[in-house]
């Protein structure tokens, strides 16, 4: 039962990404296509080649392409640098992993520190257990104390 259920939220969550890559929109695409002029998302460029891309991009949509059909198109044109995030596969996954790593590493290296610096504390030492005062200092000491009091 808790297999059927977790597929069926699998297929929900998937849904709106499949009907997004079957239809997409020029907007959507705008902010993941490079302009390879200024090295800016389309959305952000207003150079002739964003120009064009942006044109490319609204004929493909009217011609019934998918997300992944206009971005292979793409990427055979102007190279894998024309998207902005960079492929999930072989040596590009590592602009993925890398950042996550370090995160994680970063994290358990601040815990472990917190961990040994809360356990390596020594408590306070009392005065008393240093020893008894010199007679003479003890009389001084109790003279001051008995000055600040008046």
């Amino acid at each position: 039962m808790r297999l059927l259920a977790a597929a069926a939220l699998a297929l929900a969550l998937a849904a709106p990404a499949l009907a997004s890559d079957a239809h997409p929109t020029l907007a959507e695409l705008e902010g993941q296509v490079m302009c390879p002029i200024c090295h800016t998302t389309l959305d952000q460029s207003n150079s002739a080649a964003a120009q064009r891309i942006k044109a490319f991009i609204v004929r493909r949509i009217r011609a019934g392409d998918s997300k992944s059909e206009i971005e292979d198109r793409l990427v055979r044109d102007f190279g894998p640098s024309i998207l902005a995030q960079p492929p999930k596969r072989g040596f590009d996954l590592l602009a993925w992993l890398l950042p996550i790593c370090g995160l994680l590493v970063g994290a358990l290296a601040v815990g472990f520190a917190a961990w040994r610096w809360t356990r390596t504390r020594e408590p306070e030492r009392a005065l008393a257990a240093v020893g008894p005062l010199d007679p003479q200092l003890e009389r001084r000491l109790d003279e001051e104390l008995r000055r600040f009091d008046e």
